[in-house]
């Protein structure tokens, strides 16, 4: 029993004897390598790993194939398209990305529908779509179509409202124009409109545009108004919209409408009656606007409540819708003596402080439109809307100055325009010698119908022409003639007013 503990203690004596002997020197230097680990066990990899892999294996190919497609769309969507020439569309109301896609395809704007559309989702384009017209250019390219559709920058057009239009044609015109849409609901107050180019989209309803008109005019008057001199004969904003609105009718020269306010202005301030003729037609036709004829004589003194022959001062509201410069020129007029004036024969008017003066231009402007009929030539100042002038007095004729005989002061407060006017329609009726009272000397010869008619308010003392007289034919600036300031407003206002040399 004893052998065996000492044969393990020798044992064990022996191993750590030999663990704790000195190694030599060579021994000790070489390197020793550590026992090597030991091996593990290979365990089997689960299904739902590889299923996460297989997963992101996919996903990474997938996202390598849709940016290779997100760069081939992109430089596809760069790229000029095949549209030859610039072309405007209208996308309707309603029309979505694939409607659009389509009907640029039809018209040729782009090559790929179906690209576009992409295009559109990729860029969130296709939530931002508004309908209306556009404007796309030659070459344009898909994303450039897409951002001129994204823009909300349709294209506009202009909408001509000249000045001197009543309320009535402004939405008559407004009617006929097949841009607008819509109706409109009550034709506005006479001179509530701002006559001006508007630029509207198409499809903008007309009465909208209706409303953005009134709109400007508050604006336009309110801003005149606070800036009009301190002595005007005027007393509210509505009377100067009256008054520039005679102005407008008066003259379509842009530098002669401070003069001809300025006339105005002069007779208000002398309380002499205004005797326009447009006021005449206003009276008579209302929102009209026109006769297209001459102003009858029986109309002249027919009493109506814009009949400035007949009342006193200014009209109850204003004849047409002026612009800017004329209540600017109301607001601001020139400051002169002048009473009178005259169409001049080149387009513009002769202003007079005396009616010495007055009747002098009118006899230049007889001679020139005298020169005009004997050389076969048109008068480009149509006879529309006006009242006849005077005949040019006699070559012997004494000329009476202001504040002569009862029966010729009437004239001190005749039409300023009337030289402009135009014949009479009916040539065969006698002059009421009550309503228009004449010196007794020329009484005898007027009792009778006279082929040519005499000048019912005249702008000289000859207010009665003589018989057999060649009725002379007035500047019209009234609506419809070659002369309209409302069709044709490329008078040159640089030219000086020459007024020729008396004939001998």
């Amino acid at each position: 029993m004893n052998d065996k503990p000492a044969t393990g203690r020798g044992s064990d004596i022996a191993e750590m004897s030999q663990r704790a002997s000195p190694r030599s020197p060579s021994e000790a230097m070489k390197p020793s390598a550590p026992p090597p680990p030991p091996k593990k066990t290979r365990r089997r990899r689960s299904g739902f790993i590889g299923f996460l892999s297989a997963l992101f294996t996919l996903g990474l190919l997938g996202a390598v194939v849709i940016g290779g497609s997100f760069v081939v769309i992109q430089r596809q969507a760069a790229e000029p398209g095949p549209l030859a020439a610039d072309k405007a569309l209208v996308v309707p109301p309603g029309s979505g990305l694939a409607d659009i896609a389509e009907q640029l395809d039809r018209e040729g704007v782009i090559r790929n529908p179906l690209m576009f559309r992409i295009a559109g989702y990729i860029t969130g384009a296709w939530s931002q779509l508004r309908a209306g017209e556009y404007l796309f250019k030659a070459n344009i390219s898909p994303r450039e179509a897409l951002d001129v559709l994204t823009s909300g920058k349709p294209v506009l057009h202009s909408v001509l409202i000249p000045e001197g239009l009543t309320s009535e044609q402004i939405v008559a015109r407004l009617k006929e124009n097949d841009l607008l849409s819509g109706d409109i609901i009550q034709t506005p107050r006479e001179g509530a409109l701002l006559p001006d180019t508007y630029r509207v989209e198409r499809g903008t309803t007309r009465q909208r545009l209706i409303q953005t008109m009134a709109e400007k005019q508050r604006e336009e008057l309110n801003r005149i108004w606070a800036r009009r001199v301190a002595d005007l004969p005027i007393k509210t904003p509505q009377e100067l919209v009256t008054l520039a609105s005679i102005v407008e009718k008066e003259t379509g020269r842009a530098d002669e409408r401070p003069r001809v306010a300025g006339v105005f202005v002069n007779r208000l301030n002398r309380r002499m009656k205004l005797q326009s003729d447009p006021t005449i037609v206003y009276g008579l036709v209302g929102g009209k606007g026109t006769l297209g004829r001459g102003i009858l004589r029986t109309e002249i003194t027919q009493p109506t409540a814009y009949n400035t022959y007949v009342i006193d001062g200014l009209p109850p509201g204003p004849i047409a819708n002026p612009g800017r410069a004329a209540m600017e020129a109301v607001a601001n007029p020139s400051r002169t003596r002048d009473l009178f004036f005259v169409a001049d024969g080149t387009g513009g008017h002769a202003f007079a402080e005396t009616l010495d003066q007055h009747n002098r231009n009118v006899v230049r402007w007889r001679q020139i439109e005298a020169s005009r009929r004997e050389a076969g030539r048109p008068s480009p100042e149509a006879s529309v809307d006006r009242a006849e002038p005077p005949p040019a007095p006699a070559p012997a004729a004494p000329t009476a100055a202001p504040g002569g005989p009862a029966p010729e002061r009437r004239t001190e407060t005749s039409d300023p325009s009337a030289p402009r006017a135009a014949a009479f329609a009916d040539q065969d009726q006698p002059l009421d010698l009550e309503t228009f009272p004449v010196p007794a000397s020329r009484r005898a010869g007027m009792n009778q119908p006279a082929p040519q008619p005499l000048r019912a308010a005249p702008s000289s003392p000859q207010a009665a022409g003589l018989p057999g007289q060649p009725r002379p034919r007035g500047f019209d600036a009234s609506e419809g003639t070659s002369r309209d300031p409302l069709l044709n407003r490329n008078f040159d206002l640089n030219s000086s007013k020459a007024i020729p040399a008396l004939r001998p």
